[in-house]
C-alpha cells in the first residue's frame, strides 16, 4: 500500500472511530432521557434507526481500502440499507436481530440514516478532510522495469 492510501486508511479509521464514539456516547449517557413528551417518544422510537445505519456506513468506509467493492458510496449505502431492512422484515416473523418490534417507519428511518451518512461522506468529509477522497486511477497502473 502506498503512502497516500495509508494516509487515507488512517483518516477513515479515525473518522469511523469518532463516529462510533459519538453514537456510543448518545446511547451510553441516555441523552434521550432528558427529553420530554413527544420528543422522548420520537427519540426512543427512531434515534437508533437513524444512528445505527449511519454508524454502519462509516464502519464500511473504514474497510474500503482492503475491500475494493466498498469504494463506491452507493454500494456501502445499499449494503447497510439492505441489512437493516432485512432485520426489520425478520422482526415481522419473530426473528430479532436489531430490534423486536416491526414498524414500517423504521425502514424509512434506516433510509434517512443512510442518506445522512452518504451526505457526510460525499459533501462534508470529502471537502473538509485531507486524504478522505483518494484517486485510485494513479494506483491502478503498473510500471514495468526494463
Amino acid at each position: 500500500m502506498d503512502d497516500a492510501l495509508k494516509r487515507n486508511h488512517r483518516i477513515r479509521i479515525l473518522v469511523g472511530a469518532v463516529v462510533m464514539l459519538i453514537i456510543a456516547f448518545l446511547f451510553g449517557f441516555r441523552i434521550g432521557n432528558n427529553l420530554n413528551g413527544n420528543w422522548y417518544i420520537y427519540y426512543q422510537s427512531y434515534a437508533g434507526d437513524l444512528l445505527i445505519p449511519f454508524g454502519a456506513y462509516f464502519l464500511l468506509c473504514m474497510n474500503e481500502i482492503q475491500l475494493p467493492f466498498l469504494r463506491k458510496w452507493f454500494v456501502k449505502a445499499l449494503i447497510v440499507f439492505c441489512v437493516m431492512t432485512f432485520s426489520e422484515i425478520m422482526q415481522l416473523f419473530g426473528v430479532y436481530l436489531f430490534g423486536v418490534t416491526f414498524d414500517l417507519a423504521d425502514i424509512l428511518m434506516y433510509a434517512i440514516g443512510v442518506m445522512v451518512a452518504v451526505f457526510f461522506d460525499k459533501q462534508i468529509f470529502e471537502r473538509a478532510l485531507p486524504y478522505w477522497k483518494y484517486n485510485l486511477k494513479k494506483n491502478k497502473h503498473c510500471t514495468k522495469k526494463s
